[in-house]
């Protein structure tokens, strides 16, 4: 449900303003991907309504492009390789600079990206003005782990410059790690999206809905009456008649009515049942 809220509220927000609404599968960790997650995810898609613009980008697939980015950053010394293990950094709120002046010699390193001090401010179209001192809040980032596989912040900033997005609509979960992402556009001369962080949707106890023991699962051959309790959730008000309406007439009536004013200012959203 959770995923099927945020996606509903990025498609309505680019077909609302003429926008094309892109697929990206961000199948950097391959180790970890499910078979057939990828095919699973397309077919529900569809069957919910949602139709995408040009074709599916897939980023295992976009790696060269990933390894230009660490390099032009590299040739000016904007990184520095990192020895430390997860082990070593779980009592950190912050990477301390630990390898700033050398990492360990022989065991594997990560790339980070030297944070210098400074604050990031954009303003989000459903959270308002976000500030966040990037180096004193989580300090030197990591753009391509020990195991050699790029980080999604890397991935996710190349990615929506080559697709040209110009807005992105997700949950607040991401909030925090926006000024990152900013950080690393500016960096890197690619323009900065206009960002939408929407409430991550959570039980009455404040845990996330998530992929697991809490998710609550949609049924892809009844989408109807989950899409309205979406729209409901953005704020749209949906009357009781919609639920006897055809899928495709559904979202019609969601994107004449769509705002990003009317989703809810908050971080969380309970969903009760």
């Amino acid at each position: 449900m959770g995923s099927l809220y945020a996606a509903a509220a990025s498609f309505l927000d680019a077909r609302a303003h003429g926008g094309r609404w892109l697929l990206r599968i961000e199948d950097l960790d391959r180790p970890r991907e499910v078979a057939g997650a990828t095919a699973a995810i397309l077919r529900t898609l569809e069957k919910f309504g949602f139709e995408w613009d040009g074709p599916v980008v897939r980023q295992f697939e976009r790696i060269r492009h990933y390894e230009a980015a660490l390099s032009n950053l590299e040739r000016r010394d904007l990184t520095f390789s990192c020895s430390c293990s997860r082990l070593q950094l779980e009592d950190e709120l912050r990477y301390p600079g630990t390898c700033r002046h050398g990492a360990t010699p022989g065991v594997p390193c990560a790339i980070r990206l030297r944070i210098d001090p400074g604050y990031i401010t954009f303003r989000d179209r459903v959270q308002g003005v976000y500030r966040q001192e990037v180096s004193s809040a989580v300090g030197d980032v990591v753009l391509k782990r020990r195991d050699q596989l790029f980080a999604y912040v890397l991935a996710v900033v190349v990615d929506d410059a080559a697709q040209e997005v110009t807005h992105v609509v997700r949950g607040a979960d991401l909030l925090d790690n926006t000024p990152r992402q900013v950080y690393l556009q500016r960096l890197l001369g690619l323009s900065e999206p206009a960002y939408a962080h929407i409430p991550v949707l959570t039980e009455a106890d404040g845990a996330k809905l998530a992929k697991s023991r809490r998710s609550v699962h949609l049924s892809a051959e009844a989408p109807l009456p989950q899409l309205v309790s979406v729209f409901s959730m953005l704020g749209l008000d949906p009357p009781s008649g919609l639920l006897s309406a055809a899928v495709h007439e559904a979202w019609e009536w969601a994107r004449a009515r769509w705002n990003v004013e009317k989703v809810p200012k908050r971080l969380h959203l309970c969903v009760n049942g």
